[in-house]
């Protein structure tokens, strides 16, 4: 009975271990997922445009700090997923109505039919 408690005491304390190690080393960015479905009629030319423009907001907004475009599998009518990572959730936040989302906007939402969000973060 001594043995069982003390591993089940061992097994906890390094159960504790790994979730305090894990939660140091877990990210605090935002990842902001988007899956879009275009407008009946848009041109490749006007999607490449609007991820060329997701592609370039690192740029124009530095809270962001990766973005993702090239969608490899989409479901559920969407055809294109956008994945921008933000650095923080203030940056996330800040993200709203800045001159980089209304610059962005306007070549993305003209064409955008429909699309989902998903914001993620530990």
């Amino acid at each position: 009975m001594k043995k069982l408690l003390l591993t089940l005491a061992a097994a906890t304390l390094l159960s504790l271990g790994t979730a305090h190690a894990s939660e140091q080393t877990a990210p605090k960015t935002i990842v902001h997922v988007v899956t879009v479905a275009w407008k009946s009629g848009t041109t490749p030319e006007q999607i490449k445009a609007a991820l060329d423009g997701a592609q370039a907001l690192p740029e124009a907004y530095k809270g962001i700090t990766h973005v993702w475009t090239k969608t490899l599998k989409a479901q559920g009518g969407k055809t294109n997923v956008i994945v921008m990572e933000f650095a923080s959730e203030a940056a996330f936040k800040d993200y709203t109505d800045s001159a980089a989302q209304k610059e962005w906007y306007k070549v993305y939402l003209p064409i955008r039919e429909q699309s989902t969000t998903f914001d993620i973060t530990n």
